[in-house]
């Protein structure tokens, strides 16, 4: 059976994930997660969704941590209040 590449779990229904030329195996989304999710910039959150990514390649969770970070353009809304 594969092993999970982050806890070492010998398990039937483990999966592969192929990023960059190379093959992971995890045996969970929480361990494939804490292996491949980039982290913010600013508070080294794990990004689950797109992050607001600027140049020089540096990602954030929110407009909030970019500011954080000096990053002034990056907003989390239109402005627009329902």
């Amino acid at each position: 059976m594969p092993k999970c590449e982050v806890c070492g779990n010998d398990y039937h229904r483990a999966f592969e994930v192929h990023q960059d030329g190379k093959t992971h195996v995890f045996d969970s989304f929480e361990c494939a997660i804490h292996r491949m999710a980039p982290q913010c910039a600013h508070c080294g959150c794990r990004i689950l969704g797109h992050g607001l990514e600027v140049e020089g390649g540096r990602i954030f969770c929110c407009a909030s941590c970019a500011r954080h970070s000096g990053v002034t353009a990056l907003v989390d809304h239109t402005g627009e209040h329902t």
